[in-house]
């Protein structure tokens, strides 16, 4: 799996999210280095348990919409001829 990079504007975003949430529960102001320090972190640790979540739910969805397909097809089967 590639390692996830974010875009400028993403990582701007998430740090900046990260500073307001430390200002605002935690009472401590920290910088944008620290909050990107934070991100990484956060990216490198509990990134994957997200992601393979977002796995297995997209799995579960597809899995259910083949099975709705498949119900579709065995209801376009025709009756075979019955021998008199």
């Amino acid at each position: 799996m590639a390692e996830v990079a974010f875009s400028k504007a993403e990582r701007a975003y998430l740090a900046e999210t990260i500073k307001r949430y430390f200002a605002d529960e935690l009472d401590q102001e920290i910088g944008g280095l620290q909050a990107e320090q934070v991100l990484d972190f956060l990216t490198v640790t509990l990134g994957p348990v997200f992601y393979n979540r977002g796995l297995q739910d997209a799995e579960a969805a597809l899995s259910k919409k083949m099975d709705d397909f498949s119900e579709v097809i065995r209801a376009l089967e025709m009756p075979l001829p019955v021998k008199r």
